[in-house]
Order: structure tokens, then sequence, then C-alpha cells
């Protein structure tokens, strides 16, 4: 029998702002920056014994194994739904709506979330989605609005309305105010913070959705046809999809229903949309500081630093953002982290790989460090997880060297398979057909030297693989 709730879990986001330690390919929601655990992690243990609930994830293509080898590390089974392009957050639901009627569960409760919020009390959290369940039940549509504790002018507001129940009727959802006016809203206690959190019936999310907005209901319904099941994965019909309009759930279907309902919630909620934000929400030593890693400090206060890669020592600097990666460090103003999204916007417009991915790239086989890189030649450190391949392949403009640090590989190198050892190495020729496989328990370290005319990894012709990317 299926559960009557679903969380569905929205994990797509880019997440600009937190560069340089969110990239485009390796995205806030996937960063520990509150815990020990992923954001995306955080999200879906804050659910664990709520109540009987299936999870559905909605990501990109781009993003899947990153998705699927966080679940794993929490031994947590979900629904991968693969968006081919993004239309926000209106289409996104609709798919996991219309999912819900192809299994026959179209009465469903979905519980939609971002994957990337902080949430610190789980109790509180849990006891409000509850309160909530027996109203969306009844049909209408549940929004959750943060009880405000400051005049912030970076989230949009929701206007209380009369009382309904447990909740309260939304009046309005207005836009992110100045200053002037969100001091008013935080001094009238009318107004809640807009989380970007819903709790409704697939079947009366659907049917609302197709009164305000057919175009994107008839769009979704028909990419909903034909999933094609990948793996651990569903993809959405692509060509259906893309001919969808792109709207938020608030313009597509919350501004305009009269079924809307916010219940308010108080549970230590964040969405992290900057370094300011995250420094908020964190633990402060007696001068204000919040350090992360190797730092030492002289007479310098309220400053974020994180050190990822070496020593930071700050002296006299106050109000300051530090964050150090393998590629890049950031410096900035607290009060103007905002901005740091113009510096992924200029990163983009030169053609910096800085903004795309981290030095260090992640793949579903395990991850690869591109430790050194010069005129023909690139070194990287590869680590492949036990039990783990890559795919069986061949590069036209490069030759490669491979060298191993401990564990085994298993090597296919042209005719031959070789079992390799610490210390031990193999050269392939350029156009060689070759394969890495882990067959042991312990993960497989490795240098691999490249060395050709062209190093990009365009360059890689796969005949064969386990993850499904021969096509792409």
């Amino acid at each position: 029998m299926s559960a009557d709730l679903n969380i569905v879990i929205m994990a797509g986001g880019s997440g600009t702002r937190m560069w340089p330690m969110s990239r485009t390919a390796y995205p806030k929601q996937f960063l520990n920056l509150n815990s020990d655990s992923s954001m995306l992690q955080e999200t879906v243990q804050r659910l664990e014994g709520l109540a009987d609930h299936q999870t559905t994830i909605i990501t990109n293509e781009e993003h899947r194994f990153l998705v699927a080898e966080h679940l794993r590390q929490l031994d947590t089974k979900a629904e991968i739904l693969l968006e081919p392009i993004g239309r926000n957050t209106a289409p996104a639901i609709a798919l996991a709506a219309f999912r819900a009627q192809q299994k026959g569960e179209g009465s469903q409760l979905l519980l939609v979330l971002a994957a990337d919020h902080v949430i610190e009390n789980t109790q509180e959290f849990q006891r409000v989605v509850q309160q909530a369940l027996p109203i969306a039940r009844d049909g209408k549509l549940v929004t959750f609005g943060i009880v405000p504790d400051s005049p912030a002018t970076g989230y949009g507001y929701i206007r209380q309305g009369e009382a309904q129940a447990d909740a309260f009727k939304v009046d309005a959802f207005v836009e992110k105010p100045d200053l002037a006016t969100a001091e008013s809203y935080l001094a009238s206690g009318e107004y809640l913070w807009n989380s970007g959190m819903f709790l409704f019936r697939a079947d009366r999310y659907l049917e609302e959705l197709k009164e305000y907005r057919p175009d994107i209901f008839q769009a979704c319904e028909q990419a909903s046809q034909n999933l094609a099941a990948d793996l651990d994965f569903l993809r959405i019909n692509k060509e259906a999809f893309e001919a969808c309009p792109d709207d938020s759930i608030d313009y597509a279907v919350m501004e305009k229903t009269d079924q809307a309902v916010v219940l308010p919630l108080d549970a230590g909620w964040s969405d992290v949309g900057s370094w300011s934000a995250l420094w908020d929400i964190k633990e402060k030593d007696a001068d204000g500081n919040v350090h992360q890693g190797d730092v030492i400090d002289k007479d310098s206060h309220n400053n974020f630093v994180i050190a990822q890669e070496k020593l930071i020592a700050t002296i006299g600097v106050d109000d300051l953002v530090i964050v150090d990666t393998k590629d890049a460090v950031l410096v900035a103003d607290r009060s103007r982290v905002q901005e740091v999204k113009d510096i992924v916007s200029t990163l983009k417009k030169e053609g910096r790989s800085e903004h795309v991915q981290h030095r260090e790239v992640y793949r579903p086989w395990g991850k690869y460090d591109s430790i050194d890189a010069g005129e023909r030649y690139q070194v990287k450190r590869i680590t492949v997880n036990p039990g783990a391949k890559l795919s069986l392949q061949k590069h036209h403009h490069r030759a490669e060297h491979w060298i191993v640090v401990s564990g085994t590989a298993k090597v296919t190198n042209g005719d031959n398979t070789l079992l390799l050892s610490e210390n031990e190495s193999t050269y392939i020729p350029i156009g060689v057909i070759h394969c890495l496989e882990n067959p042991g328990m312990i993960p497989l370290e490795m240098i691999e030297v490249q060395s050709g005319s062209y190093l990009g990894e365009d360059d890689i012709v796969r005949l064969q693989d386990d993850y499904g990317r021969t096509k792409e």
C-alpha cells in the first residue's frame, strides 16, 4: 500500500550567491554548510519519523548522480525525476503531481520542500506539518509562512487574512520590500516571510493549475507521458517539457487561487541565500567571528572565515567573508555578499571554468582532482569507489599514464587486462580502448598523467558505461 504523504524535494538550483564553494556542477544543496550532512541530506533527515511517506527528488541530468550518491549515503530510497530543462517551480511540482496520478495516487498529499533550506527546530517543523495535514486533505492549498524576527528585505512576504481552523486565509503575496516597508510589515504582526514550502493534494494542485495556467498543465501532462526509466532515474519527455512556460508556483497558482491558506512556522528557518545569512545562524566566538578550518585571528571581529585548503590569518579586520577553496578565494564585505553573483557573471562572460566546477570534480564512480596542468600535459588524482567502474572509452588526442597510489586497479588496456597494486603503473597510447575498475573493498587512489595536443573532458568516446552516459 502506498504512503498517503509524498515528500517532494526540489534539488535543481545553482546557488550562485554561495560561490566559490557552490558551483554550477556542485551547487549548495550538495554542500555541508550547516552540519556534517549536505543540505539535501538534512532536508531528507528532517522528515524522519514525521509519518509514513514516500520521497521524490526533482533534479536535472547534470546533478542526478550527486542526488543518488547523497541518498545512498543515508541508505534512503527515493524516486528521482529528471527535468530536461529548468522551468521553475510550478511545472516541477506539476510533474510530481502527474506522477502521483499515474501511480493511482491522485489524492496523495505532496509536501513540497527546497533542498537547500536550514530549519533548526525539527520538532516544531514536524508539529506544524502535522497540523497542516488534515487541512490539505480537505482540499486547501497550504503554504508555510515564517514568523519574521527582523525587517528582512531579501524575502517575499505573505499577508495573513482571517483565521480558518488552524490556519489563516492568504490575503496577499507581496514582493521583497524596501527597509521602511519591511519595518511596517514587522510592526503590524500581519505578515510572514514566504518560505516556498507547500502542502496539498496532487489532484487539487492540478485542478488549480488547469484553471489558472492551462498552458503549463497541458505541457506537463504531455511531458509526463511515457516516462523513461534509467537506473534510479525517471526521465521526462524533453520535447514536450521544453514547450512548457517558465513560472513559479506563487505566480501561476498561489496568488490566483482562493483556496490558499498559510500556517505560521517559527522553527529557526533560513534559506541560506548568502554568506551573511549563513553567518547569522552560525555559533560565533566572543568577537563575533565564525571560523571553519585552520584560522588564526588577531584583533578581528564579526568575520566569517572558511579555510578549506590552507591556513588563513586575519589581523585587525572586521565584517569580512573569506572563503578559501582549492582554486579560488573570496574576500568580501559581509554587507555586500549579495554581489557575489556579479563575480559569477563576470566569470561566465570571460569564459572561465571557476563558476562551473571545482578543481575537484565528482563523478558517479568517484572523483578526480586536477592537481597540475601545463602546455600539453595535465595531472589528476583519481579516486574510484569500491566496486565502481569508469566507462570503456578511448581518446583521439591524448595518451594517459596511470600510477596506483593505494588500493587495487583492474585495467583494460587494449587487448590486455591487468591487476595493478600500489606503485604499479600502465601506459595507454592515444586511440587505445581502455577501462578502469576498482574490484577491491577500499577506495582506489591513482595518479593520472595526460599528455597530448588536446586535454578537454569532451575528448572521451564512451563505448560502454554502467551509468548510461554513452549517449551524452
